[in-house]
């Protein structure tokens, strides 16, 4: 059986904008490349459940997001919410309360829309942080992820500052700060996962290629730091920058994507889910992994190769967590989200 997948990222060299290509859920295999909708560097994206499609996106006026209409096979712009300045670095939707948020990388933004019933979306608030960390790369702040904790407040990782910033959301998306966490100085906080019991979360670190494991009090709003594990194995050197975080639904194996060692680590995770043991690293079979996803059934996983324009798929033991490669030789250009339908 075969479903969608979504594909979008820069549009610096071949790509034009968001794609969708086939998956084949018993292959393994990718077919059937299509242009879903042209807007400039797509970084990010996600769907709401009325079909309607929100991207990082520029145009002449400067960086933000952009919304459109999606049929599932081709996108219809409604509007672009943009301002001077880069585009947003990650896009996410609140049902509940319709809102989409973005954290901004480059001017170290939060930026919370409304969601209209027609899809569109107007700016509702915008918080931006202060601070900077040890690291070449933390002259300023950096949002780099903004997204729902289990209790529907916001949270938000800084790169610049390695914080991590819990906020309560009105109905109306202004922010209020509830409390902030710091991680290892100069670890860089990039994205951040759940584990399902809503008391544990897995903190990727970009500059110190680490994963911190925390505990989240939901009566608080408060993370606090339970222990540390590498991505790398001993034997790399030279560059590396973690990226994806990702968490199988019955989370027992946690799976992260390594840029410079271009390599996913697999993580046995126990039951309680505070603590992680490496099982595997497995090469990308490509370069730049910013990007990788499970398919809908978890069966396999998906990676986007930034820098190499290729996608790259694995079979997943359900049992032990292993990846088995199955194609490492479809192109989809300059990619960066990957989104299964």
């Amino acid at each position: 059986m075969k479903e969608k997948v979504l594909f979008s990222g820069y549009t610096k060299r071949e790509a034009k904008g968001v794609y969708s290509a086939m998956f084949d859920n018993e292959t393994g295999m990718f077919s059937d490349l299509e242009l879903v909708c042209t807007v400039d560097n797509p970084t990010y994206l996600d769907l709401d459940k009325n079909g309607h499609l929100y991207t990082v996106a520029a145009d002449e006026n400067g960086g933000g997001i952009a919304g459109f209409n999606f049929d599932g096979s081709k996108g219809e712009v409604i509007n672009y919410v943009t301002s001077e300045g880069a585009p947003l670095c990650y896009i996410a939707v609140d049902e509940a309360r319709d809102l989409v948020y973005g954290p901004n990388y480059h001017l170290g933004q939060i930026r919370v829309y409304k969601r209209a019933k027609d899809g569109s979306l107007t700016l509702a608030d915008q918080v931006t942080h202060e601070g900077s960390g040890p690291h070449p790369n933390q002259t300023i702040p950096h949002v780099h992820y903004s997204n729902l904790t289990p209790d529907n407040r916001l949270v938000a990782c800084d790169l610049g500052t390695d914080g991590v910033y819990t906020y309560d959301v009105s109905d109306e998306g202004k922010l209020t700060l509830v409390d902030t966490y710091f991680a290892t100085p100069g670890a860089g906080s990039r994205h951040l996962t759940f584990h399902p019991n809503g008391k544990i979360a897995y903190l990727m670190a970009e500059l110190n290629s680490t994963v911190e494991v925390l505990s989240y009090d939901a009566a608080t709003g408060k993370f606090a730091l339970i222990e540390t594990i590498t991505t790398l194995p001993d034997t790399h050197e030279g560059f590396n920058g973690t990226a994806a975080i990702r968490l199988s639904k019955d989370a027992k194996h946690l799976y992260a994507s390594n840029r410079g060692h271009d390599s996913l680590v697999v993580y046995n995770v126990s039951v309680d889910g505070t603590h992680l043991e490496i099982s595997e690293w497995v090469s990308v079979e490509g370069k730049t992994p910013r990007d990788f996803n499970f398919s809908k059934d978890e069966k396999f996983v998906i990676v986007a190769n930034q820098d190499s324009d290729n996608v790259t798929t694995f079979k997943r033991d359900e049992e032990n967590g292993k990846l088995t490669l199955v194609q490492k030789d479809f192109y989809v250009p300059e990619a960066t989200c990957v989104y299964p339908l």
